[in-house]
This record gives C-alpha cells, sequence and structure tokens, in this order.
C-alpha cells in the first residue's frame, strides 16, 4: 500500500493504530473456518484500529476515494471467512470502540459501540441483577458489531429468535464515508424503507455498523437443564415437537449424537452420566417463578417418557447445569482436527428428523460418517464432512457437500441458518437464490458500495 495512505491513515488514527508490519497483522487474517476451506488471505493488508465513528468515516472516505478495500474486523468469531481480507486491503479493527454507552432502564435498550464484546456486556448487565440479554451464539468473544452484521444466532433462538429481532438502531458509516443514524429507540416507526434491516446480516459488505441500540429484557432467575437420553433420534425429534406443541418453550434444546457427549466429557476430564441410548436431549428451561419451573420440568419429562425415553437426569445447581452446557459448547474442540468441512443448514421443525435420517443414509454410502449436532427446536442442523484417515481432504468432499444440499433443499431448507455465506459459501449461495433475486441482491450492494470497497468478494 502507498506510503502516503499509509500515512494519511495514521493522522486519522494515529501512528500507535495503524499496524503495517506482517509479524503484528497476521492476528488479523483469519476467523475460525477450517483450515482446508479458508480463502488465503493478502498478507500485505494492514491494520488500521478505529477510535471513533469520525475516524471510521475519514478512514471510509479515504478509502473510497482510493479505491481501496476494507474488510471490518470484530471478534473473528464466525466460520464463513467473512473477514478475511482477499485482496490488498484496509482491515478496519473495532476493538477500540468498546464503548457501553449507556443502560437506558426507563426504555429497555443498551447503546453500544460495535466493538463490544458479548461477554463485556454480560459482564455490565450482571451489575444491575435484573437485567439480561438473550441472544448468545456461542462465543462470548463475538462483538456486537459483529453480531449485528452476521444476524448472529445461536442455541437461544427457539424462544428469544434471532439478533435482528432485538436491534432498534444502528450508527452506520457508508463507503463514502457519510454517517447515518437508522432506527433508534423507538418501538414503532415505519417512515420509510427499513435501511437498517439490510444492514443485518449484510456481512460486512454494505457499510461499518459503529454504535447499536440494543433490546435488553429482564433477569429469569430460575433455571434448570434436563438431560434427555434415546435409543434414536426419531424418537427425540418427535419428544421436540410435542414439547413445543404444549405450549412449553425452553431457553435451549440441544440434540447432539451421544459419541459426542461422551467423547467431549472425557476430552474435558468430565463424565457424561446419561449412559442409556444413541441420541441425547440437553433441554435448558428458564423461568420467572420456581412453580413456573417445576410445572414445565414436569410436563416436558412427561413427553419425553411418551416418546419412549430413557429415564432422564435433571440439574438444577447452577454449577451442574454449568458443566452440562460447558461439554455442549466444547464439542468443537474435540472434532476439530478430524473434519475438513462443516455446515450448518437449517429446515422446518417438523423435518428435522427426516433430515437427519437422511443425511445419515447418505455418509454411509461414502463409507464415511458425519458429526450431527443441532438447534433442534428451531431447525438448524450442523454436521460435516470427515477427512480420510491419513488427513487428507476426501476427493468426493464436492459431491457429497452437493448432495446434502440437495437434501436440504428437498425439505424446505437453507444451506446457512446461522454462519452466513461469507466467502467459502458463495458459489453454494447460487444453488439456492433464484437468478432475479441474486440481481436485486447485486442493485442493493451496488447502491451502497458504487466501488465495491466493502468486504469485496463476501455473499456475492
Amino acid at each position: 500500500m502507498k506510503s502516503s495512505l499509509v500515512d494519511e491513515l495514521k493522522l486519522i488514527a494515529g501512528s500507535d493504530y495503524v499496524l503495517t508490519e506482517q509479524q503484528q497483522t497476521n492476528a488479523y487474517l483469519y476467523d475460525e473456518v477450517e483450515k482446508a476451506y479458508r480463502p488465503e488471505a493478502d498478507k500485505s493488508s494492514i491494520v488500521v484500529k478505529a477510535g471513533s465513528t469520525e475516524q471510521v468515516s475519514a478512514i471510509m472516505k479515504l478509502a473510497d476515494d482510493n479505491c481501496i478495500p476494507v474488510v471490518v474486523r470484530g471478534g473473528a468469531t464466525g466460520l464463513c471467512g467473512g473477514c478475511t481480507p482477499i485482496n490488498e486491503s484496509i482491515i478496519l479493527s473495532m476493538e477500540r470502540l468498546n464503548g457501553i454507552l449507556e443502560i437506558d432502564r426507563k426504555n429497555m435498550v443498551a447503546v453500544l459501540e460495535a466493538g463490544v464484546t458479548l461477554m463485556d456486556l454480560l459482564e455490565e448487565l450482571d451489575k444491575y441483577n435484573d437485567l439480561s440479554f438473550p441472544v448468545h451464539p456461542g462465543d462470548e468473544g463475538a462483538q456486537m458489531g459483529g453480531m449485528a452484521v452476521t444476524n448472529a444466532g445461536g442455541a437461544r433462538a427457539v424462544r428469544h429468535g434471532v439478533m435482528r429481532k432485538h436491534i432498534m438502531g444502528l450508527t452506520i458509516v457508508l463507503p463514502n464515508g457519510e454517517i447515518l443514524e437508522l432506527g433508534g429507540k423507538l418501538i414503532k416507526n415505519n417512515a420509510g424503507y427499513n435501511l437498517m434491516q439490510l444492514i443485518l446480516g449484510s456481512e460486512g459488505t454494505l457499510a461499518v455498523v459503529t454504535k447499536i441500540v440494543l433490546k435488553i429484557y429482564p433477569k429469569e432467575r430460575y433455571s434448570a437443564t434436563i438431560v434427555a437420553p434415546f435409543e434414536n433420534f426419531e424418537d427425540a425429534c418427535c419428544a421436540v415437537m410435542d414439547i413445543l406443541q404444549s405450549g412449553n418453550l425452553p431457553l435451549a434444546v440441544e440434540y447432539m449424537d451421544k459419541h459426542l457427549f461422551v467423547g467431549t466429557a472425557e476430552m474435558l476430564g468430565l463424565e457424561w452420566q446419561a449412559k442409556k441410548g444413541n441420541a441425547d436431549l440437553l433441554i435448558i428451561l428458564s423461568e420467572k417463578s420456581e412453580d413456573q419451573l417445576y410445572a414445565a420440568c414436569r410436563e416436558i419429562n412427561e413427553i419425553c417418557e411418551r416418546n419412549h425415553s430413557y429415564e432422564t437426569l435433571y440439574a438444577g445447581k447452577t454449577e451442574e447445569q454449568q458443566e452440562l452446557l460447558l461439554i455442549r459448547s466444547q464439542h468443537y474442540e474435540y472434532i476439530k482436527d478430524s473434519i475438513c468441512d462443516s455446515f450448518d443448514m437449517a429446515v422446518p421443525v417438523s423435518e428435522v428428523s427426516a433430515f437427519i435420517r437422511d443425511l445419515k443414509m447418505l455418509v454411509k454410502e461414502y463409507d464415511t460418517d458425519t458429526n450431527v449436532i443441532a438447534h433442534i427446536a428451531d431447525g438448524n442442523v450442523h454436521n460435516d464432512i470427515l477427512y480420510l484417515k491419513d488427513g487428507s481432504v476426501p476427493d468426493y468432499a464436492s459431491e457429497l457437500k452437493q448432495k446434502m444440499y440437495d437434501i436440504c433443499f428437498s425439505y424446505g431448507g437453507t444451506i446457512t441458518g446461522e454462519h452466513g455465506i461469507g466467502k467459502i459459501r458463495r458459489q453454494d449461495l447460487i444453488l439456492q437464490k433464484a437468478s432475479a433475486e441474486l440481481e436485486l441482491m447485486r442493485g442493493i450492494k451496488k447502491v451502497f458500495d458504487p466501488n465495491n470497497i466493502m468486504n469485496p468478494g463476501t455473499v456475492l
């Protein structure tokens, strides 16, 4: 990058916040996508750490005037290569924009800068004792700006929905440097097209989010976790459907193949207590009163028994619940060295059982296996393609992926429920979207970003 441009960036952000040496910038090149499929980063990219919306505006104007790509980097917890610069770029780090500007109890909103992590927010809300925020994508190092532009989901979507449901306002910087305030603290606002909703889920391709107005909620004080073991996943899926139709709405309902719970527990030096069966449900409940919690536990236990579960296990103590959640959340560490590609397809909840069945039958045709983990009550199924025993990517990987997608589409599904398209699923998106829809997306991108500097090569 031209030294004159680097000098201008140092004048904007401060010389201490512009990194040009590769030994410094290497840590900013990749997210959590599997190495076998991650896009190759352009190592000549530089890092700029903006300290305010005004600095972001000046950086964007400079980049746009010189047609320099900009890739915004949050917590880098993504799984689709979204924050990797594939061209020589300005990597715009949001780590300095980390202020919690306001906790507005009267309107039940938090006003945050984009670099605030989920952990930062939860720790701040803990100080108030009675406030909470429900969306939890699995990694508390995720930054709120990244969670917004990826429309983060996670296990709790069954009750609370995904990120866009909880965002009331954004401050954004357009590629040309113009600053816009979208939405706000208003519950109702029907003035014109809802541009804010275009930004949510846009994966950093339309604008830079610098501030968020976020809904917060009263804390539910009583919680419990149920482990329900089943002989087969079909019965587990039927139990989930019955739970949802009963009017009970758990905080989360997580499914994993039995060997994943057992193996992950062993990796952590723990023991998985549900010995019987091959398919386990982890059902997390959260209620406002003890009576509501106990009533929900009783009813869900009865539903599981009617669907042929073995004896359910109940965890009421905080440390017991945290141990179960740790085992669920650490499964990726257990399998990551054995998988070369992972998916997060989603289907209607009623089709989950058939979808999982067909995936398991398909991989047998290739004399391989797949690990199935699911946010089962919202239809989001995670599975993978395994490396060969010699550690190489199988030559059938592309064909197998295509057939997995075909099964997903046959059930009215989508190739991604929460991870997004990023840079690794661009060609896959073409399989799902009609050409007219893709052209509309390209048109929207052109209006926001006529010089195509915002995270080029992402989504489209």
